[in-house]
């Protein structure tokens, strides 16, 4: 049996025994979780999600950069379009880990790791891709520093360990910033 057929058959038994047609467009917790490809890092995996409860976001190393914006930025538009709205009250999570392969890219394809990263190959140090502690605050920092998000998210990051299965709180829940009063 190839990929394909186990696929499909495990969809076959979903449709049957997991489909759940109810799902609302907007995640129960909201929560908007941003993490690595890493399959050892699958958000529904580590935090135990059940459907419906999170969306995720996902790219190489977990980091935050332009296509992270662009993809919040729709899904506002989305909440906005079923007559809600993203921000205060939802919870913004980024998610980095321990052994993650960026690091092999950085040392081993750096001008490939910039280009993707959209920075020259001398700011890579800057962006901490060898330290996940450090790269989600800078990751954090971008979050804030960007005036197109709701400040009214509570933003958090975190580190999973990929040799122990725990996550450590890099940094702490916060609103991303004060919203003016209206």
């Amino acid at each position: 049996m190839n990929v394909i057929d186990t696929l499909t058959q495990r969809n076959a038994a979903f449709s049957i025994s997991g489909f759940l047609p109810d799902l609302k467009i907007l995640p129960s917790m909201a929560t908007l979780i941003i993490g690595c490809v890493d399959p050892r890092v699958d958000p529904v995996d580590i935090f135990k999600l059940q459907a419906g409860e999170a969306a995720v976001i996902r790219n190489i190393g977990g980091r935050v950069d332009k296509t992270v914006f662009q993809t919040m930025a729709v899904l506002r538009a989305v909440a906005q379009a079923a007559g809600k709205d993203v921000g205060a009250g939802w919870n913004l999570i980024v998610l980095h880990h321990t052994d993650c392969g960026i690091t092999g890219c950085f040392h081993h394809a750096p001008e490939l790791l910039a280009k993707y990263l959209g920075v020259a190959v001398t700011d890579l140090d800057a962006l901490a891709v060898t330290d996940p502690y450090k790269a989600v605050a800078i990751d954090i920092a971008a979050l804030k520093a960007n005036p197109q998000l709701p400040g009214g998210f509570t933003v958090t990051g975190l580190v999973y360990d990929v040799m122990t299965g725990r996550v450590e709180t890099a940094v702490p829940p916060a609103l991303l910033r004060a919203e003016p009063k209206s």
